[in-house]
Protein backbone atom coordinates (compact mmCIF):
# COMPACT_ATOMS: atom_id res chain seq x y z
CA UNK A 1 0.00 0.00 0.00
CA UNK A 2 1.59 3.38 -1.24
CA UNK A 3 0.97 6.42 0.19
CA UNK A 4 1.19 9.58 -1.67
CA UNK A 5 2.24 12.78 0.38
CA UNK A 6 0.32 16.11 0.07
CA UNK A 7 1.81 18.60 -1.99
CA UNK A 8 2.53 20.66 1.28
CA UNK A 9 4.47 18.10 3.01
CA UNK A 10 7.68 18.06 0.25
CA UNK A 11 10.40 18.96 1.52
CA UNK A 12 9.75 18.33 4.98
CA UNK A 13 12.36 15.12 5.21
CA UNK A 14 14.90 17.91 4.78
CA UNK A 15 14.07 20.22 7.44
CA UNK A 16 13.33 17.66 10.27
CA UNK A 17 17.20 16.63 9.36
CA UNK A 18 18.17 19.99 9.63
CA UNK A 19 16.36 20.85 13.00
CA UNK A 20 17.99 18.12 14.18
CA UNK A 21 21.19 18.74 13.55
CA UNK A 22 21.08 22.24 14.95
CA UNK A 23 21.04 20.30 17.76
CA UNK A 24 23.14 17.20 17.77
CA UNK A 25 26.13 19.21 16.35
CA UNK A 26 26.83 21.41 19.12
CA UNK A 27 26.04 18.18 21.79
CA UNK A 28 28.59 15.69 20.25
CA UNK A 29 31.14 18.77 19.94
CA UNK A 30 30.47 19.15 23.34
CA UNK A 31 31.00 15.82 24.52
CA UNK A 32 34.03 15.79 22.37
CA UNK A 33 35.29 18.98 24.12
CA UNK A 34 35.18 17.68 27.42
CA UNK A 35 36.43 14.50 26.37
CA UNK A 36 39.41 16.36 25.34
CA UNK A 37 40.19 18.32 28.28
CA UNK A 38 39.28 15.53 30.49
CA UNK A 39 42.15 14.03 28.69
CA UNK A 40 44.79 16.41 28.43
CA UNK A 41 44.40 17.40 32.39
CA UNK A 42 45.43 13.49 33.55
CA UNK A 43 48.18 13.40 30.77
CA UNK A 44 49.78 16.36 32.25
CA UNK A 45 48.67 15.16 35.86
CA UNK A 46 50.58 12.18 35.21
CA UNK A 47 53.33 14.08 33.55
CA UNK A 48 53.70 16.42 37.08
CA UNK A 49 53.96 13.89 39.22
CA UNK A 50 56.35 11.97 37.19
CA UNK A 51 58.58 15.10 36.74
CA UNK A 52 58.46 15.69 40.60
CA UNK A 53 59.32 12.13 41.84
CA UNK A 54 62.16 12.10 39.57
CA UNK A 55 63.21 15.67 40.88
CA UNK A 56 63.03 14.14 44.04
CA UNK A 57 65.15 11.49 44.00
CA UNK A 58 68.91 12.20 45.82
CA UNK A 59 71.00 12.82 42.88
CA UNK A 60 68.75 15.11 40.53
CA UNK A 61 67.34 18.86 40.49
CA UNK A 62 63.89 20.76 39.76
CA UNK A 63 66.15 21.66 36.30
CA UNK A 64 65.79 17.37 35.95
CA UNK A 65 62.27 17.49 36.66
CA UNK A 66 61.18 19.98 34.40
CA UNK A 67 62.88 18.33 31.52
CA UNK A 68 61.24 14.76 32.54
CA UNK A 69 58.39 16.27 32.80
CA UNK A 70 58.10 18.09 29.52
CA UNK A 71 59.48 14.90 28.25
CA UNK A 72 56.22 13.16 29.43
CA UNK A 73 54.05 15.50 27.92
CA UNK A 74 55.53 15.74 24.32
CA UNK A 75 55.52 11.65 24.05
CA UNK A 76 52.41 11.82 25.34
CA UNK A 77 49.98 14.72 23.39
CA UNK A 78 52.47 17.18 22.15
CA UNK A 79 55.35 19.78 22.98
CA UNK A 80 53.08 22.72 22.86
CA UNK A 81 51.47 21.77 26.01
CA UNK A 82 54.62 21.42 27.77
CA UNK A 83 55.94 25.46 27.52
CA UNK A 84 54.82 26.40 31.06
CA UNK A 85 56.43 24.09 33.20
CA UNK A 86 57.58 25.37 36.74
CA UNK A 87 59.40 23.64 39.74
CA UNK A 88 59.39 25.02 43.06
CA UNK A 89 60.48 23.59 46.81
CA UNK A 90 56.99 22.24 48.73
CA UNK A 91 56.62 20.88 52.26
CA UNK A 92 54.49 17.67 51.25
CA UNK A 93 53.22 15.77 54.45
CA UNK A 94 55.48 17.84 57.00
CA UNK A 95 58.45 16.77 54.70
CA UNK A 96 61.12 18.78 52.31
CA UNK A 97 59.88 18.26 48.38
CA UNK A 98 59.42 19.68 45.25
CA UNK A 99 56.58 20.98 43.49
CA UNK A 100 56.20 20.74 39.48
CA UNK A 101 53.16 23.27 38.08
CA UNK A 102 52.27 22.59 34.62
CA UNK A 103 49.98 25.32 33.29
CA UNK A 104 48.26 24.65 29.76
CA UNK A 105 45.70 25.28 27.19
CA UNK A 106 43.33 23.36 25.72
CA UNK A 107 41.91 24.55 22.28
CA UNK A 108 38.31 24.62 21.87
CA UNK A 109 36.53 22.62 19.26
CA UNK A 110 33.81 23.92 17.53
CA UNK A 111 32.87 27.96 16.37
CA UNK A 112 36.16 29.50 17.72
CA UNK A 113 35.28 29.53 22.02
CA UNK A 114 37.33 30.17 24.50
CA UNK A 115 40.36 27.98 24.94
CA UNK A 116 40.36 25.81 28.58
CA UNK A 117 43.20 26.84 30.41
CA UNK A 118 44.53 24.08 32.66
CA UNK A 119 46.69 24.09 35.59
CA UNK A 120 48.11 20.78 37.34
CA UNK A 121 50.89 19.94 40.01
CA UNK A 122 52.43 16.57 40.84
CA UNK A 123 54.30 16.55 44.10
CA UNK A 124 56.59 14.56 45.86
CA UNK A 125 58.76 13.83 49.11
CA UNK A 126 62.46 14.61 48.77
CA UNK A 127 64.68 11.69 49.14
CA UNK A 128 67.84 11.77 52.28
CA UNK A 129 71.20 10.99 51.15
Amino acid sequence: MSRRRRDGERGAAVVDFVLALVVLVPLVLGIIQVALVLHVRSVLAAAASEGARYAATADRGPGDGIARTREQIDDALAGSFAQDVSARPATVAGQPGIEIVVRAEVPALGLGGPAVTLTVTGRAIEEQP
